[in-house]
């Protein structure tokens, strides 16, 4: 049995028939697959367990809190820092809206931002500061010059994406964070779709924050993770209160416990957490360069099988590195809902089409259509790069900046 075969294996999803075709699941940046040890690991929570953490001192409750922060220590180890950096969240959203809430923006501060920003990197700073987008050559990349002159204006944050969850584009973040730090700019990083395929070290990148989900990273949904440098956890103050964030309470006042726990109020996702852990001791098992290199080789096939396809029209991340993650209009076709409906229910392709949560990018490349994955037939190399890890695959897509909010269109509303 090969190694594609024992991983297929492992992903139950991937067993089901649609009319006698096998499943092709091709939509992983909106959310990945869940292997058979998350589930399980997931489901002990529920059927042995099943308790609150940090509130009582029975039994079931202190295995409960000892399994939450072991696994709060594991993906720690995962990212390089320490567990004391580690907030789980809700999901990238939820991480990215304490930072942005956490710093008490001004309506007059300056926040530098992608281009390529999914909407949860985008509107909880558009909301609450001035923003200006980072300045880019013809062929989509940064323009590091012009962004060296954008800091000398002392921008208060640097809001990047670090891989593009519509042309798969990484960004030169340490770079970027590097000068942001000259400019006294604090940096935050989008991560969501990089740390489920490649080795993320926060200290290496030289971040000050970084934000990803559970269920991108082949764990649960309702979990992710927020790392905060110490620099940037001094400044940020909690946006929700309640339990779990305070160590003393009486009429006159209260005490917030240290962080990570100031910023994780109410009962979190514990169960989640259970998963969660599970997810990066699978992906850590198939070896993070594995999954990395698999993950450049899927690009490379992605693309160079979209460009023989004259009817499509792939919108190119431009040089550089990029992750397998591509988009894609068909010529002639505004809205390819129904064709990606057609191939969900006709033959089993799972692939997402639509503004991908990123529609003044996808718009700007794309016009109004929508973009979805070809069915493009893989097989992996020989080699021992081969594995055949749960890879982005699916769609996404930009739109200048100065555009206003068009009304929703319910055929193209997604979410992360």
């Amino acid at each position: 049995m090969t190694m594609r075969d024992t991983l297929r294996a492992d992903f139950p999803v991937l067993r089901r028939q649609v009319d006698g075709m096998r499943v092709t699941y091709l939509d992983s940046a909106a959310t990945s697959l869940k292997p058979q040890p998350v589930i399980d690991a997931t489901t002990h929570y529920y059927t042995d367990v099943s308790a609150n953490i940090h509130r009582g001192k029975h039994m079931l409750s202190e295995e409960a809190s000892d399994a939450y922060e072991a696994a709060r220590v594991r993906v720690a180890a995962f990212l390089g820092v320490r567990a004391a950096d580690v907030v789980f969240t809700a999901n990238t959203t939820h991480g990215l809206n304490i930072v942005a809430a956490g710093l008490d923006l001004r309506p007059d501060d300056l926040v530098l931002m992608s281009r390529d920003a999914h909407h949860s990197l985008q509107l909880p700073l558009r909301a609450r500061a001035r923003v200006e987008w980072l300045p880019v050559h013809a062929d989509g990349t940064v323009d590091l010059d012009a962004y060296a002159g954008l800091l000398a204006r002392r921008p208060a944050l640097v809001a990047i994406t670090h891989c593009s969850n519509v042309t798969g584009r990484y960004a030169p973040v340490v770079e970027m964070a590097a000068l942001a730090r000259e400019h006294g700019a604090l940096t935050v990083v989008d991560a969501a779709q990089s740390v489920p395929h490649r080795r993320v070290l926060l200290p290496d990148l030289g971040a000050d924050a970084i934000a990803f989900s559970g269920h991108k990273m082949l764990g649960p949904t309702g979990i992710g993770v927020l790392a905060i440098g110490q620099e940037l956890a001094a400044r940020m103050r909690p946006t929700a209160l309640g339990g779990g964030v305070v160590d003393w309470v009486d009429v006159d006042r209260w005490v917030l416990r240290r962080a990570p726990h100031r910023y994780e109020a109410g009962t979190p996702h514990i169960a989640g957490a259970y998963g969660l852990r599970a997810a990066v001791d699978y992906l850590d098992a198939l070896g993070m360069t594995e999954v990395a290199d698999h993950d450049r080789w899927l690009a490379e096939l992605l693309y160079a099988e979209a460009g023989k396809r004259d009817y499509l029209a792939v919108l190119e991340p431009g040089p550089g590195e990029r992750s397998a993650t591509l988009s894609a209009a068909v010529r002639g076709v505004d809205d390819l809902t129904e064709l990606a409906r057609a191939l969900s229910d006709s033959y089993g392709v799972m692939c997402r089409s639509g503004h991908l949560c990123a529609q003044p990018l996808v718009d700007s490349i794309a016009g109004t259509r929508c973009c979805a994955c070809p069915p493009i037939s893989t097989t992996p190399p020989t080699t021992s790069t081969s594995r055949s890890t749960p890879s982005t695959s699916s769609t996404r897509s930009w739109r200048a900046p100065d555009v206003q909010p068009a009304r929703p269109d319910p055929r193209r509303a997604t979410t992360r």
